[in-house]
């Protein structure tokens, strides 16, 4: 009879001890931190979340000024080099990064593609799994209205993360709403496009790809 309540409490013990890793390697799962970046050659903005179960905490939002450069390949070599400091530094989880939208100039778009191109390039080098979304999906998971301007977007997350006040340039805080709006969207089936490396990137993208 003594020998049976041993063995009990030694497997009540062990089954305590069992749960507390999986509730500590959940917690692990559940908090992290994500990057959004919204691309530009002449304005990169960025912001950084940090998500804790159902609950997120605002981290920072900046810019880089990229309109004093003349050189569009010194602007790209500079949006990388940002983007690896962001990531050293913050170390984040995931990145979600605004696609670029179809507009009638070709060169402005050719020119946000290769910035959106290279801001990818950096993420998938430290293999950080990346997710795009549309401008509206953005704006709608953000605000509710895939049409909202700029000004109410940012407005919104004023309201969400209890910001004391907005820069002067809202694409920091469009580079917010995009990591807002994967935070909204995690663990949904979403209609942007998802990288989790390069080999991901290289299987979704083989036209793109030079052999």
């Amino acid at each position: 009879m003594l020998l049976e309540i041993e063995i009990r409490r030694q497997y009540r013990c062990k089954s305590l001890v069992f749960l507390a890793v999986l509730l500590d390697r959940f917690m692990v799962k559940i908090e992290k931190i994500i990057l959004g970046i919204d691309p530009g050659t002449t304005i990169m903005g960025f912001g950084l979340i940090k998500v804790i179960g159902k609950k997120m905490e605002f981290i920072q939002m900046n810019e880089l000024m990229l309109k004093k450069y003349d050189d569009h390949y010194l602007k790209l070599k500079l949006i990388f080099e940002r983007t690896i400091e962001l990531i050293d530094t913050y170390n984040p989880d995931e990145i979600a990064i605004e696609a670029p939208f179809f507009g009638k100039n070709v060169q402005s778009m050719l020119k946000l593609g290769r910035a959106q191109g290279v801001a990818m390039a950096a993420g998938l080098s430290r293999e950080i799994p990346i997710t795009e979304y549309l401008p509206k999906k953005i704006k709608m998971a953000v605000t509710g209205n895939g049409n909202a301007s700029k000004e109410q977007v940012a407005m919104m997350l004023k309201s969400l993360l209890n910001l004391k006040t907005l820069p002067k340039n809202l694409d920091a805080t469009d580079g917010l709403a995009a990591a807002v709006c994967h935070f909204y969207n995690s663990g949904k089936v979403v209609g942007g496009k998802n990288y989790s490396g390069w080999t991901s990137f290289v299987k979704e993208n083989e036209k793109r790809v030079k052999k």
